[in-house]
């Protein structure tokens, strides 16, 4: 899945994650505010690992999402949107 941290929004279902990612850029989002994640809901767990993370721009050089506050937004998204309630 890609997740939009600005607009509070994920798409998922893609092959890939940048096949999500591509929904979200026809549907309005920006690239700096997408980020790719997984969704495991047995265990109601976030992955944090994905090859459109990779953006040295952003000071993000792995596949993983560096940063805690991106990581913690892409989360409560993701939560919220999937998370049993």
């Amino acid at each position: 899945m890609a997740v939009d941290i600005e607009r509070g929004i994920l798409a998922g279902g893609g092959e890939l994650h940048a096949d999500c990612e591509a929904v979200l850029l026809e549907n309005g989002s920006k690239q700096v505010d997408i980020w790719g994640a997984d969704w495991y809901p047995l265990t109601q767990e976030v992955g944090y690992e994905s090859l459109i993370n990779i953006r040295p721009r952003q000071n993000n050089r792995s596949m993983e999402i560096q940063d805690p506050m991106i990581r913690d937004r892409v989360a409560q998204i993701v939560q919220r949107l999937l998370g049993e309630l």
